[in-house]
């Protein structure tokens, strides 16, 4: 069967210690959506360590990894990425899989991003101009190289053809930058990565399936990025909420089983965008500060805010979340006083749904306060029953909101920092 593990917020939710805490009941991770503007944060042996576009189960030695045919991936940061993994002992070449139809961003793409972007001034969607939008443009376009074509004789030649549509773009921007070293280093992690493992994703995953195994699908980005479904235009080109992993990796709806959604006890957003429970005084950057809430792929400072839980309880219905996992409690422990956004006072009336568009008219949270607890409670806290009882009493009243249970408390960035309820 399936599982599939997916963030709830904008992203940032603490997906790969999640995911890596769970690696070990799996037999396979896999990534169903995304490319390198995702980071996800592993602490192994105390050492930070960032991945992009590898499976956050790879440091799991029996587990398998497959990067989904839903992904694009970055031949460059993909090859940088396994040279620091295999710095840490992991032999990429037992337990890292890659599907053959997972789209390829090349130099050309990350130029088109970057151009795109500062064309748009005042305007910008706050990409992380690592060229995902391009590629998947391309990809819905038809125009794509995929991994399975590194290995055709006449890749070069389909390469330049998309290269000089891609130039042809580029002439209607005002950019100027050369980008022949980002070519020569794109060829030489070309090279790299046709000797990995390229399979057939699909027949790949679902062979695994009818033998039995267990598999955990990991998201990237968070539910209200999605494409169709976040706060558009302000979103990322891939579908991050459960039903994407069924396109993503090739498998049929039946497979999949429970639905595992990451929050924040907070909420955090990088880049622009609307972000009703944001917080744009000393409180915001209190949670910033101890949060060290910075995006692990860009460097950029988080925007901070209070818990959003209708936008929660909308993202729980798109993907059917069966349980939850509440990351970063313990930066809560410095807050003699916690908020949860209940409702929006949209144009003078409440509602609990997601309006159209975020950005059109007059939102504001609706609050209900919630009693702090003493400094550093929750951080301290070995067991779930070891929780203040202020922090219980504020985790219950987000299952009762959102009518799914919290089943996992998340209180430090250490890899059994882990409270099970």
């Amino acid at each position: 069967m399936v599982d599939v593990l997916l963030g709830l917020q904008w992203g940032d939710e603490g997906k790969g210690k999640i995911v890596d805490y769970f690696a070990g009941k799996y037999d396979v991770i896999a990534r169903f959506q995304g490319g390198p503007n995702a980071g996800h944060t592993l602490y192994i042996n105390d050492q930070k360590v960032v991945l992009h576009t590898i499976p956050s189960g790879v440091f799991h030695k029996n587990t398998v990894n497959l990067i989904g045919n839903g992904v694009v991936l970055d031949p460059v940061t993909f090859r940088h990425e396994c040279d620091e993994v295999t710095a840490l002992g992991v032999d990429l070449k037992k337990n890292l899989f890659i599907a053959e139809r997972t789209h390829i961003i090349v130099p050309t793409h990350r130029a088109l991003d970057k151009a795109s972007e500062m064309a748009k001034g005042h305007e910008k969607i706050g990409s992380t101009l690592k060229g995902i939008g391009p590629a998947y443009m391309d990809k819905t376009g038809r125009n794509g190289l995929r991994v399975g074509d590194v290995l055709q004789p006449d890749f070069k030649e389909r390469y330049e053809k998309l290269k000089q549509k891609h130039l042809h773009l580029l002439a209607g921007y005002d950019f100027q930058e050369d980008i022949s070293e980002w070519e020569s280093a794109f060829f030489a992690a070309v090279d790299f990565l046709r000797q990995m493992n390229i399979v057939n994703g699909e027949y790949f995953l679902n062979e695994k399936l009818k033998a039995g195994q267990q598999v955990l699908a990991e998201g990237a980005q968070g539910s209200m990025l999605d494409v169709d479904f976040g706060t558009y235009p302000f979103v990322t080109s891939s579908s991050t909420i459960s039903a994407g992993v069924c396109t993503g990796l090739g498998i049929a709806p039946k497979w999949i089983r429970e639905v595992i959604g990451v929050t924040k006890a907070y909420c955090t957003r990088v880049g622009s965008g609307p972000f009703p429970t944001e917080l744009h005084d000393a409180t915001g950057e209190k949670l910033r500060e101890i949060g060290r809430e910075f995006g692990a792929t860009t460097g950029r400072p988080r925007r901070c805010g209070w818990i959003d839980l209708v936008a929660l309880d909308y993202t729980c219905m798109l993907s059917g979340v069966t349980q939850l996992v509440m990351t970063k409690s313990d930066v809560l422990d410095a807050f003699d006083e916690v908020y949860a956004c209940t409702a929006y006072q949209v144009n003078g009336q409440q509602t609990r749904q997601m309006p159209f568009q975020l950005t059109n008219g007059d939102i504001k949270p609706v609050w209900e306060k919630y009693k702090g607890w003493s400094d550093e409670a929750a951080a301290k806290s070995k067991q779930y029953n070891e929780l203040p009882a202020e922090m219980k009493t504020f985790v219950t009243a987000v299952e009762a909101y959102l009518n799914v249970p919290v089943k996992y408390v998340s209180n430090g960035p250490g890899r059994d920092q882990i409270l099970e309820k």
